[in-house]
C-alpha cells in the first residue's frame, strides 16, 4: 500500500483533490488507518485516477464521471453521454467564434473611428406584446405625430393607459426618402374594442433581437441606426423583420430636440 503524500506525487494530483474524490465516492482509499485517519492506496489504483483525470480534461462534470466509471454501464450509454459532450463543445466553440468575431469587428471600429462608439449593440429575447396600433403611411418619421394622436384619443376615450414603454414599427424593408409605412404601437392589458383604424393584436417576440439605446434628440437617432446597421452586417446577421424604436423615456411633448429623450432601436435578427 501506498500513503496518500506518495500516492499524490506519482500521479501529481494534489492531497487535496485525492482527499475530495474520497468524499465524493469517485476514488477511496483501499484502507483507512482508524488511529492516524492516514489514507492509503494501492499502485492499481492510479488507473483509475487516470481514467478520471481523463474524463475531466474531456470536461465532463465530476457526477457525469462518475456515471462513466460505473460498472456495467453499457457501450450505448457511453456513446450517447460522448456525443452529448461532443455537441456541447461544438456549440461552445460556436458561440467563442462568433465572440472572436464581435472583438475583431470592434477592433476595426476603433481603427477606423480612433475611439469607442457611443453604442453598443447587444442581443436579447424580446417577449411578445398585446397592443393597440394604428399604421398608416407618413410622409418623413418625425410626422408620424397624426397616427399617435389617432391612437392615444381613442384609448383615452376608453380610459386604457399603456401598461408599457409605447413603440413605433417600421415595416418598409429598405430606406425610404418619403411616405413611410409606420405603426404606432401602445402596449395594453385590458380588453379594447378594435375600429376600423385600431388594431389589437399580440405583437411577436423575437429570440434574437439586435437593440441599441439611444439617449439623445430623436432628430439624431440616425447615428444609432447606422451603429446597429454596422453591427449586424460585421457580425454576420440579416434583418427578419420590421425596425422598432422603443420610447423608454419619450420626449417632452412630442419634441424631437428634447435632449432627455431615451430610445431604444431594435431588429429582429438571424445569423446569415
Amino acid at each position: 500500500m501506498i500513503r496518500i503524500g506518495d500516492f499524490s506525487k506519482l500521479s501529481q494530483v494534489p492531497v487535496k483533490t485525492l482527499r475530495y474524490y474520497d468524499q465524493v465516492g469517485l476514488l477511496e482509499p483501499v484502507h483507512v488507518d482508524a488511529s492516524s485517519g492516514y489514507r492509503y492506496y494501492n499502485y492499481d489504483q492510479l488507473a483509475r485516477l487516470n481514467r478520471i483525470l481523463a474524463l475531466k480534461d474531456l470536461g465532463f462534470s465530476l457526477a457525469e464521471v462518475s456515471r462513466l466509471l460505473e460498472e456495467g454501464l453499457s457501450a450505448e450509454a457511453i456513446r450517447g453521454m460522448l456525443k452529448l459532450r461532443q455537441a456541447e463543445i461544438r456549440q461552445q466553440l460556436q458561440e467563442e467564434t462568433e465572440r472572436y468575431a464581435r472583438v475583431e469587428a470592434r477592433l476595426e471600429q476603433i481603427e477606423r473611428e480612433n475611439s469607442m462608439s457611443q453604442y453598443d449593440v447587444v442581443i436579447r429575447n424580446i417577449e411578445s406584446l398585446k397592443v393597440a396600433s394604428v399604421r398608416g403611411v407618413v410622409p418623413t418619421p418625425p410626422e408620424q405625430g397624426r397616427l399617435w394622436r389617432q391612437l392615444e384619443g381613442y384609448l383615452s376615450n376608453q380610459k386604457i393607459k399603456p401598461s408599457g414603454p409605447c413603440l413605433s414599427l417600421y415595416h418598409d424593408e429598405e430606406y425610404k426618402e418619403r411616405d413611410w409605412d409606420i405603426e404606432v404601437c401602445e402596449p395594453i392589458e385590458a380588453d379594447v374594442q378594435q375600429s376600423e383604424y385600431i388594431h389589437v393584436y399580440e405583437l411577436p417576440g423575437a429570440k434574437t433581437m439586435a437593440c441599441v439605446i439611444h439617449h439623445g434628440p430623436l432628430v439624431t437617432i440616425g447615428k444609432a441606426y447606422d451603429a446597429i446597421m454596422r453591427w449586424i452586417d460585421e457580425n454576420g446577421y440579416r434583418i427578419s423583420g420590421p425596425a422598432r424604436e422603443v420610447y423608454l423615456r419619450e420626449a417632452d411633448h412630442g419634441s424631437q430636440e428634447d435632449p432627455e429623450t431615451v430610445t431604444e432601436v431594435q431588429f429582429p435578427v438571424a445569423k446569415t
